[in-house]
């Protein structure tokens, strides 16, 4: 697998330009690997990608999902020294900020580097070695002397910044490392997806979206439902796992390797509202579709995040919804990292789903 298309497809979305609010770059590289894969194209006015291939019946209606959008940060100030301050772009953990290579990316679409910096550890208190550093405390060094010499770069307050970091493979194996697989993994999945249904006769009219602005809110959940209004949406997304050294598996019982999680429970504590309770009639048929081809599995109930199956559940008159996640370690840092099998069977799951695919 590892010269597969699904591999090269994650390769090139992974390694894309794509903080939430500025998916352009990520929805051009989806464009291009869905073509010739559907027979109709939307982009709605929030940048969310529509891939739609017409089943038998083309009012059974189908969404699948994957967020294109990664987080990172955005610029909020430039120094009169050149260095630039900013502010967290989605929810991050602020240990995982400092010490990186970053990219800006400018109005024009220029990409601008730079890394950031901190006080060093030679004269930091016993104080400062006891406390996180903040993101609004930390800078990027653009390697520029003056706020003249970093705006003529077309550095500007507004301007977005992520981790600039390509992904591989590690050591040749099963285990794809990036910065963004949290969702390109879902992307890739989803390509690839469409590539085995192409030329299946399926009775459901499918739509594959790459949705805006997942980390920010999970915004896109509506105006995905309410503009292609199907019966039955699926969030394809990660999820945390145990196994590593702090985190029990009876606090993340996905492993790596075991197979995709079938979504039967998600809610964020610290937005409070945000959740999905995902219904049995759709767990049970995951499940019997996994059983009955042989697939593996995990059950998945989480607690900390969630997916655009939240916002979607709850649009127009309300919508079954739910989800299918890859396992991943390192969520939210710049080392994410998936294992390839969990990928190919979270494409096995749906191919076998959508083909036997009735009403529920």
């Amino acid at each position: 697998m590892t010269d597969s298309l699904i591999l090269k497809s994650l390769f090139r979305l992974d390694n894309a330009f794509g903080v939430s609010g500025d998916e352009e770059e990520v929805a051009q590289i989806l464009k291009d690997e869905m073509k010739g894969l559907y027979d109709e194209y939307i982009e709605d006015p929030l940048g969310n990608q529509f891939f739609i291939k017409y089943g038998r019946d083309r009012n059974k209606r189908v969404l699948i999902s994957a967020h294109m959008d990664e987080i990172g940060f955005i610029i909020n100030y430039i120094e009169e020294n050149g260095l630039v301050r900013f502010l967290p772009v989605g929810y991050h953990d602020d240990r995982t900020a400092m010490s990186h290579d970053m990219v800006i990316k400018t109005e024009s679409g220029r990409k601008v580097y730079g890394v950031t910096g901190s006080k060093p550890a030679h004269i930091m208190t016993d104080e400062d070695h006891e406390k996180v550093i903040k993101i609004d405390e930390l800078y990027v060094d653009l390697g520029t002397n003056s706020r003249e010499e970093t705006l003529d770069l077309g550095v500007q307050v507004g301007d977005y910044m992520g981790f600039d970091r390509q992904g591989f493979l590690l050591n040749g194996g099963k285990y794809y490392t990036g910065k963004s697989v949290d969702n390109r993994s879902g992307c890739a999945a989803m390509v690839e997806i469409m590539r085995r249904i192409k030329d299946l006769d399926i009775e459901p009219t499918v739509c594959m979206v790459g949705s805006v602005m997942e980390e920010v809110g999970m915004r896109a959940g509506g105006p995905m439902i309410n503009r292609f209004k199907p019966e039955l949406m699926i969030a394809l997304d990660v999820t945390l796992t145990g196994g590593t050294p702090g985190v029990e598996e009876r606090q993340c019982s996905e492993i790596m390797g075991g197979g995709p999680g079938i979504k039967y429970y998600d809610w964020d504590p610290i937005l409070g509202a945000t959740g999905n309770n995902v219904p049995r009639r759709l767990t049970r048929k995951l499940v019997s579709t996994a059983e009955k081809y042989s697939i593996p599995f995990q059950r998945e109930v989480m607690t900390g995040g969630g997916t655009d199956a939240w916002s979607a559940s709850m649009a127009g008159e309300g919508v079954l919804a739910g989800g299918v996640c890859i396992p991943q370690r390192y969520m939210h840092t710049p080392v994410g990292t998936i294992h390839l099998d969990d990928l190919e069977n979270t494409v096995n799951l749906m191919v076998k789903f959508l083909e036997d695919y009735e009403s529920l």
